[in-house]
């Protein structure tokens, strides 16, 4: 039951995302001429040069991606990339369709970096919502997903920077189309896409950072008792030996948040033969409860 209720929760997300990401396009994007990033960005320029709408160009893109990556990459994740692609295009095409004029922010080619910054914070949510779920917003992810599988040691950022380039170079001869070259469609493409991977980056590593203490210390006792006292944590002990003076030592492993992490050092700092660093810890899983027997 708890399986079916995750999957249920996990496809409406993605169906929220799929209708935000429509919005974010109808709103911001779109209004404000400029490509973003992805082969979204082509699809983009090409309504712009044509008239051809998004939605369609979206689903000429994604669907046969889709179902490449549903034999080549992995069933789940390219179903509910499909998923995406069919509300996202549905939901653009009746945005087009009903206007909403009122509602679009038409910075009239002034101060149009906010609607850049606008919408690719909302890409970058959208994007990082959707990789958590087990999904994508099509086009580049769909590439992605496929190359890291057959080529994982292949440097997919560079690959995608490349692609975001030619489409910010396009963009160039795209809107400039009124008698001189316009460089704000470039700069508007690339401050998106920077913000967008930004927001989507946070979003996947989590917002739960915390520090990952490792300690070699003859004081095992001690110190533990005041991480259990002081920063109410508990720690894990791992019986070692110095390589070189072939004493016995104990390694503590313990991980504390990012508030507690100069009470930390301070404890620390109390006690002789007593070594540590931390590292930082994207995210955290799971919780240790004590049992009393």
């Amino acid at each position: 039951m708890k399986k079916i209720m995750n999957g249920i929760f996990s496809n409406a997300a993605v169906i929220l995302m799929a209708v935000l990401l429509a919005i974010n396009y109808h709103i911001f994007i779109v209004e404000n001429h400029f490509a973003p990033a992805g082969l979204n960005g082509i699809a983009t320029m090409i309504q712009y040069k044509t008239g051809f709408s998004i939605s369609y160009m979206s689903l000429i893109i994604n669907i046969p991606l889709c179902v490449l990556a549903y034999f080549l990459v992995e069933k789940g994740y390219s179903v509910k990339t499909l998923l995406f692609t069919l509300v996202y295009s549905f939901v653009y095409l009746i945005l087009q369709e009903l206007g909403l004029d009122s509602l679009k922010y038409n910075a009239q080619g002034h101060d149009t970096i906010f609607p850049a910054i606008i919408s690719g914070v909302i890409t970058g949510f959208v994007s990082g919502i959707c990789l958590k779920n087990n999904a994508s917003t099509g086009g580049m992810d769909l590439i992605s997903k496929y190359i890291n599988k057959i080529r994982p040691e292949t440097n997919f950022f560079m690959v995608t920077f490349i692609l975001n380039a030619v489409i910010a170079g396009v963009s160039l001869f795209v809107y400039s189309d009124k008698g001189y070259v316009d460089y704000k469609p470039v700069a508007l493409c690339i401050t998106y896409c920077f913000i967008s991977n930004f927001v989507g980056n946070y979003i996947i590593k989590g917002a739960k950072t915390a520090y990952k203490f490792t300690i070699v210390t003859t004081h095992p006792d001690e110190i533990c008792e005041e991480i259990t006292h002081v920063l109410r944590h508990g720690a894990t002990k791992i019986a070692a030996q110095g390589a070189y003076t072939g004493r016995e030592k104990t390694v503590l492993l313990c991980v504390v948040n990012k508030h507690q992490l100069t009470d930390f050092k301070k404890i620390l700092d109390k006690y002789d033969n007593t070594f540590s660093f931390y590292e930082v810890v994207n995210e955290t899983y799971g919780n240790f409860k004590h049992v009393r027997v």
